[in-house]
């Protein structure tokens, strides 16, 4: 069975575009190059076992891809070019090739809740979005394969992905880890959704004067300053061939269409810009992966992609398009033979276990119509605490430390009560996602007293090499934090548990 929050195939950040791949010849000293270098840039919080495991494996899966029918393109000896993933074609295919496997598609059916008992997760809930049917699935294995969570910043096809697989997963008990490295954001066109932010390279900066500010390929750095004091502009007018024009066009068509629909001509007009902020979505943080098999801290529970932490493979920093989509396919298999090799080996059918619903936030019907849960508010209030680039940005200790206050005391709308329409139990759910996810990021980064990867604190500018080790976040009413050891690190010293 899969669930899918929208139509499979069509949802998400990858349908609407498409994504660059992280393939690299199988050369020793190229990959060994690449490994060193990515460990670096992570703030040595990635694994080197796992980044070649990903080298590895990509490349077998694509060929895989391209069996199914993708047409790669070929270089002048005829053999296929995969770096890159058109995506609407490639879902499309995604989507033939799981329903010739004999899956069940449940469409515009999104999860709502996990089954489980004392022996772990045993299936799952939901409702569809559209007609308001009730489903439940009973399975001695699930793969949350739900996505980050981007808080409904309006980022093209990321509007399906507001935390609730990793609210899902913590309710049960799961282990969450990387979550302070979510200061992630990408720039689009201020009144556009698109943020394919690589077309910039080629553009000159402006300020609301019209003064440069620089080249979009060297100034991102500085745009969040600029930002605050006003306006951003930008012109692709690098791009100053028609040669130069219509390689970008077929690069990323999806680009230029909201330019072009307001009458914009973006190689020669000045348009304006603006920030969505991706959180874990584009950044690092998600369920803690215990083994080769993507297993998280539960049996029976599977995590793939964005749904899961990153940090084995990209450590502190965001795995942008190229690691992050080579992250997805392999984890996606990876995640996809552990289950089935865990759910084949128990003795006992799923349909025989006491299973209990393990959803408690966001859920709650009570009789007092009087205390209906207000969903816009709620999800205001939590866009009011990570939007903000003084905030999220720009951290500090009592800045954050004041927001994270301010998270919890959204906590007991939680448990107000939720009625029957199914739409206002969909929305309820994303906004007890958003909650929790954002009160494990800043909770976590008020516990990094440091600047490493994603993560920087304005009291604490320098990498320090005794902070080494990634932080666990747990727990929904009370956030429970741990340290633990990176294999490669030669000064850690891990802080006892620590509540907030």
């Amino acid at each position: 069975m899969l669930a899918d929050k929208g139509f499979l195939g069509s949802s998400g950040a990858t349908a609407p575009g498409g994504t660059t791949l992280l393939v690299i010849p199988p050369v020793a000293e190229l990959r060994e190059d690449a490994v060193q270098s990515r460990l670096k840039a992570g703030g040595y919080l990635s694994e080197n076992a796992w980044i070649h495991r990903v080298l590895d494996e990509v490349e077998t899966y694509l060929e895989k891809v391209g069996e199914w029918g993708y047409p790669f393109p070929k270089d002048h000896n005829g053999d296929p070019l995969r770096t890159h993933l058109h995506g609407p074609e490639y879902m499309k295919l995604m989507r033939r090739a799981v329903r010739q496997a004999g899956v069940r598609i449940l469409d515009q059916s999104p999860a709502l809740e996990l089954l489980h008992d004392a022996n772990g997760v045993g299936g799952a809930r939901g409702v569809n979005r559209l007609t308001g049917q009730e489903w439940e699935v009973r399975s001695n294995a699930v793969v949350l394969a739900t996505g980050g969570c981007a808080f409904l910043s309006n980022g093209l096809g990321c509007n399906v992905l507001t935390g609730e697989g990793l609210l899902m997963a913590a309710e049960t008990g799961a282990e969450l880890s990387g979550m302070e490295f979510s200061r992630q954001y990408a720039p689009s066109a201020a009144f556009g959704s698109v943020t394919r932010g690589r077309m910039l390279a080629w553009s000159t900066l402006y300020d609301q004067e019209g003064r440069v500010i620089g080249r979009g390929d060297r100034a991102f750095g500085s745009m969040q300053q600029h930002l605050l004091k006003g306006p951003v502009y930008a012109s692709i007018n690098l791009a100053d061939t028609e040669e130069k024009r219509r390689f970008l066009r077929h690069a990323h068509p999806i680009f230029f269409m909201p330019l072009e629909r307001a009458g914009i001509d973006p190689f020669r007009d000045k348009f304006p810009l603006t920030l969505r902020y991706e959180g874990t979505m584009r950044g690092t943080g998600g369920l803690r992966l215990t083994g080769n098999e993507c297993l998280t801290s539960v049996p029976g529970l599977y995590a793939a992609g964005d749904a899961a932490s990153r940090e084995k493979v990209t450590g502190a920093i965001s795995g942008g398009g190229a690691y992050n989509a080579s992250w997805a396919i392999c984890s996606g298999n990876w995640a996809g033979e552990g289950a089935a090799e865990y759910a084949l080996s128990q003795s006992k059918d799923a349909c025989k276990r006491d299973l209990t619903p393990a959803g408690r936030y966001g859920l709650v019907q009570h009789s007092d119509a009087d205390r209906l849960m207000d969903v816009p508010q709620i999800i205001s209030a939590v866009q009011h605490e990570v939007f903000p680039l003084s905030i999220n940005f720009f951290r500090s200790e009592p800045v954050i430390r004041a927001s994270l206050e301010r998270l919890h005391g959204l906590v007991p709308f939680l448990h107000d009560s939720v009625s029957d329409d199914h739409r206002h139990r969909v929305r309820a759910r994303e906004a007890a996602g958003m909650v929790a996810t954002a009160r494990w990021m800043y909770s976590a980064a008020l516990a990094r007293k440091e600047s490493r990867g994603l993560h920087a604190f304005a009291e604490y500018p320098q990498l320090d090499p005794r902070q080494t080790h990634r932080l666990l976040v747990s727990g929904v009413d009370r956030i429970h934090i741990r340290a633990e050891k990176v294999p490669h690190a030669s000064e850690l010293t891990p802080k006892e548990g620590m509540v907030l």
